[in-house]
């Protein structure tokens, strides 16, 4: 692992290609799991603010679901998450011709909403974990890896994109942009120091948005 501020990364976004094809996996980080989608604990006024907005959009069985459980379930010890239809799917999921989708995102790509959509969901497969707290802080980023992100690995490296660029964006809502230079300077010279990854001289990667449309994806895409 390396450092950058409070921030302890693993070496496993060194050599990483990634690049989500939608066509492959149809969204099913938005579907499997035995929870939904972890909240920050600010996320969940964003997610009730968003409501009015995206319940249009909303299948009936999440309407269900929103009515009686409401948009986030947990408490602070366990954690917060989206509430599911049926321990599955994100109350939010929509499916556009087979592939769930995020309706935060879509009325967000549409200009209907500040807020794009959870954090957890926007850095994935990065997983953040937080010890302790104030000055004392540190957040741990790992690489989930499963099976239904496997086709990920080889788009990325058919288009060049590695995960830690294709995350750029969602790293830089967590972190802030002056972190995010920072951590590509500390990329760089963690692949130096230990052999690992691509050249730093790669042409610029596409971002989490524009690279996973060359597989003709939805424009609510991860």
């Amino acid at each position: 692992m390396f450092a950058v501020d409070h921030v302890l990364v693993s070496d496993a976004l060194l050599d990483a290609p990634f690049c989500c094809a939608l066509s492959a996996c149809k969204g099913g980080c938005c579907v499997e799991g035995d929870r939904g989608a972890p909240l920050l604990p600010e996320e969940r006024a964003e997610l009730e603010r968003a409501l009015p907005i995206v319940g249009p959009r909303l299948r009936k069985e999440a309407h269900e679901v929103i009515g009686r459980e409401g948009v986030w379930e947990g408490n602070e010890r366990e954690g917060y998450a989206t509430t599911t239809i049926g321990g599955r799917e994100c109350v939010f999921v929509v499916y556009r011709k087979g592939t769930a989708v995020c309706a935060l995102q879509e009325a967000h790509l549409a200009g209907k909403l500040a807020w794009e959509k959870p954090i957890s969901c926007h850095l994935y497969p990065i997983r953040v974990e937080t010890y302790g707290e104030g000055e004392s802080r540190v957040e741990v980023l790992n690489v989930e890896t499963i099976e239904m992100c496997a086709p990920a690995i080889p788009h990325g490296r058919r288009l060049g994109v590695q995960l830690a660029e294709f995350l750029a964006r969602p790293l830089e809502r967590r972190y802030g942009a002056e972190w995010v230079a920072r951590f590509r300077h500390a990329l760089a010279e963690r692949r130096r120091d230990v052999g690992i990854g691509p050249a730093d001289d790669r042409p610029e990667a596409p971002t989490a948005s524009a690279a996973a449309r060359p597989l003709s994806t939805p424009a609510a895409e991860r």
